[in-house]
């Protein structure tokens, strides 16, 4: 661990005394004597979230058809669960009444075998199932927030519902631009509008995912960055497609 030492002298009369840190070690005066104060660095990198998580959505065999530009959100949940393998971030997956609906897509199951919780509900926020919102509780402290990001569909119904249940338990939500959709494609500018609106960070899967990380110091920054580098080209034709909406 590195240190520093930090004083409290000042040289102009009249100036109040403000601490100033020296890469070198010196005194600090207290009256006549002198003394030292050691005040110890950061030794490692720090991620910028503390507290991640990420939400899937009902993303459902029954909707592939059904949901505008699927495949390309589809792709955008791969990345970013891809990411949360390497992150080691707890992941959360609902379908929606998948007696009828189906299960998850099975491009998706060996990236959500080991998720944190993976449930079934006829609610539409995802919030409304009981083993999942027991991980979220409400809070007022800062300390205790959680910062969930979310994919999935469709945008208007459970993506808005499970975003707006999670501020009002005093989290934080990000919303991916380039990860959600609906039937209809009209309905997702107004649903992000409305969302923008409420306190949740519309983004991009990228923006999120180095904002996640916060520091290229990070043992994990090579993996993601690599993982980032090798659907470049795909998150190009996702974004084309999907952000012509907003």
């Amino acid at each position: 661990m590195n240190f520093v030492r930090v004083s409290r002298y000042t040289v102009c009369r009249g100036l109040q005394p403000r601490p100033i840190a020296f890469p070198f070690p010196y005194f600090r005066q207290s009256g006549r004597k002198f003394s030292t104060t050691t005040v110890a660095m950061a030794a490692t990198p720090q991620r910028h979230f503390q507290r991640p998580a990420v939400f899937v959505c009902d993303m459902q065999e029954k909707f592939r058809g059904a949901i505008w530009q699927f495949d390309k959100i589809l792709l955008t949940a791969q990345k970013v669960l891809r990411a949360a393998q390497t992150l080691k971030i707890p992941i959360f997956v609902t379908t929606q009444n998948a007696a009828k609906l189906g299960a998850t897509v099975s491009e998706l199951a060996p990236l959500i075998a080991d998720a944190q919780v993976s449930a079934d509900k006829t609610a539409f926020s995802m919030l409304r199932v009981p083993e999942l919102a027991s991980h979220f509780p409400a809070t007022t402290q800062p300390q205790e927030q959680k910062e969930v990001v979310i994919v999935g569909i469709e945008s208007h119904i459970c993506v808005t519902q499970t975003a707006l249940d999670l501020l009002a338990r005093g989290h934080r939500v990000y919303v991916l631009a380039d990860g959600v959709s609906s039937c209809n494609p009209e309905e997702i500018p107004v649903a992000l509008a409305r969302l923008r609106a409420a306190g949740v960070v519309v983004t991009t899967s990228e923006s999120w995912l180095y904002e996640c990380m916060g520091d290229a110091g990070i043992p994990e920054f090579r993996d993601v960055a690599k993982l980032v580098k090798e659907t470049s080209a795909q998150s190009k034709v996702v974004l084309s497609s999907l952000l012509s909406k907003i």
